[in-house]
């Protein structure tokens, strides 16, 4: 017979197993199962257009991408007309489908969805990937960042406007359809302390809060919304140039990451990054103190070396 507290012990021990097992299962099936049994969204089923904010470059461009390949039709939303038409070419040529091109510039305001909204016009569009953003030019305290009022401003028009308003454009005829999927982009960012990124990662927190309400609104219309928080990404925006495990090429992450849809509304999309969120947490937990000041001193060194290099330019 076990004494009282052996009980207690016991039973304290096997809710910690059975969370463990839980948390292995969870992973498993998102990264594993469920992708090898197809419940994974079929992005051919939802609609014969997909439309991708910020498309030139980086994950937008590797969504474009990834999306022709599995025969949708793309409208390619992004600021230069030049590099859109570069782009739609090499899709059209490569993956045999039809593209249309829309030059917009997300920090102009609410005009530039009237123009988007015309040039959707007619569409039967069954994906959003709501994709274009700006982050601060390098960490830099609130209050020292050069032209702050502008670059701000910016940043809360091009991250959080576009994705509430480019859901306004689309959302009402996926409702009509009952099918669509919507994927906005988040960053890991705001999954945890972001000091001297304080506006770009308040931004993000946006998304992925906007996502999560979206996605339970929505989910009885047949409708997906997805948000993805990733970590670092071999792109311009990150300003790496070479990728690598933990800093994936855009195409890499995108292959990930749409594995996911139909499976996780809310994930990093890529494995690599839910390792490195998981260790920032867990650091959190056994002493925030310590996680914040780990974190900061990070910022500040990309910070100095940013620096340091626009001194020597």
């Amino acid at each position: 017979m076990f004494s009282p507290l052996e009980k207690v012990g016991i039973i304290c021990l096997s809710v910690v197993g059975f969370q463990i097992l839980r948390s292995i299962f969870k992973v498993v099936y998102n990264h594993v199962l469920g992708p090898i049994m197809g419940i994974n969204v079929d992005f051919s089923k939802v609609g014969s257009w997909a439309v991708v904010t910020g498309s030139t470059d980086g994950v937008g461009k590797a969504y474009a991408e990834a999306l022709a390949s599995k025969g949708l039709n793309i409208v390619l939303i992004s600021r230069s007309m030049s590099k859109l038409e570069a782009v739609g070419q090499a899709i059209e040529e490569k993956y045999k489908v039809r593209t249309k091109l829309i030059a917009a510039d997300f920090t102009e305001g609410a005009t530039v969805y009237q123009k988007i909204e015309k040039d959707l016009f007619g569409l039967e569009i069954g994906v959003l990937i709501n994709n274009v953003g700006m982050s601060y030019p390098y960490p830099e305290y609130f209050i020292d960042m050069p032209n702050r009022l502008g670059v701000y401003q910016d940043i809360i028009q091009c991250n959080i406007f576009s994705v509430t308003n480019m859901c306004l454009l689309v959302l009402p005829q996926m409702v009509e359809r009952g099918k669509g999927v919507i994927v906005n982009v988040s960053s890991s960012s705001a999954l945890f302390p972001s000091p001297l990124l304080t506006v770009y990662a308040a931004t993000k927190a946006y998304v992925d809060k906007f996502s999560t309400d979206l996605a339970i609104e929505y989910a009885k219309k047949g409708i997906i919304v997805q948000c993805i928080l990733p970590g670092y990404v071999a792109t311009k925006m990150s300003k790496i140039r070479r990728s690598t495990w933990m800093a994936p090429s855009a195409p890499k992450y995108v292959k990930s990451a749409m594995l996911s849809v139909g499976i996780e509304e809310r994930t990093t999309g890529y494995f690599p990054h839910k390792l490195m969120v998981d260790g920032v947490h867990l650091m959190q937990s056994i002493s925030p103190r310590v996680a914040i000041w780990v974190i900061l001193r990070t910022m500040e060194n990309i910070r100095r070396r940013a620096t340091r290099k626009n001194i020597t330019q």
